[in-house]
């Protein structure tokens, strides 16, 4: 744990810097461990796996239902069926089926000590904005004006502190905006995005929801 203090600026709509404040170094003044947060994101991706991929065994696959030649006589290879692996347009051996499933579990204190990591790799990088508050009329002209002051238009991941609809709608037609509750973090998600946008306001939930002495009882 790193002891000395973080302090970021606090930046308005206009890009302009309007006070500073601390982080707190429990959270954001963790020593990343690669090992860790490799294994965390690796589960966290294979969570999202949907498993569509699906191929056809030999039974599946239509038609094949008559011997293509006779058993002995004609010099070739027997063969039973034109839908047998060997054969062109024939079933799979060993495809894919949408049957697997991909996800798995892992601690609960992993996961927060992940995040944490996640949070300090982007604090000792300076790519954290804080901002007074986030545009809440649902329009995208704002948002967009906003990323830009910040330096923060490449893959940002807007972090508000509560759910709010406004800001679902502002940033939907956006590539590659993510929206993500401060109460609903992962290591992932922090980690794949350039630049992370948030209120004061998230700090407060985010120590609560993740980092509170509550919680570590649990």
């Amino acid at each position: 744990m790193a002891d000395a203090t973080l302090t970021i600026p606090v930046y308005n709509a206009d890009g302009k810097q309007t006070s500073e404040v601390t982080l707190d170094s429990r959270i954001f003044g963790q020593k990343p461990d690669a090992g860790l947060l490799h294994l965390v994101t690796v589960q966290q991706q294979a969570n999202k796996r949907l498993g569509l991929a699906h191929t056809k065994t030999k039974a599946e696959v239509r038609g094949g239902g008559r011997k293509p030649w006779k058993q002995k006589g004609t010099g070739q290879a027997r063969q039973g069926s034109i839908r047998s692996p060997q054969w062109r347009g024939g079933g799979v051996i060993f495809g894919p089926r949408t049957g697997r499933n991909w996800t798995g579990k892992l601690n609960v204190q992993v996961r927060r000590k992940a995040l944490a990591m996640a949070l300090s790799v982007k604090a000792e990088a300076k790519q954290i904005r804080l901002v007074e508050s986030l545009p809440t009329d649902g329009k995208t002209k704002p948002v967009v004006a906003l990323l830009k002051n910040t330096n923060a238009d490449r893959t940002p991941l807007l972090i508000p502190a509560t759910h709010d609809s406004m800001i679902v709608r502002a940033t939907r037609n956006l590539q590659r905006v993510t929206v993500l509750r401060a109460d609903s973090l992962n290591a992932y998600d922090v980690l794949r995005s350039h630049r992370l946008v948030l209120p004061v306001a998230s700090l407060a939930v985010i120590a609560k929801t993740y980092f509170s002495p509550a919680k570590k009882q649990k």
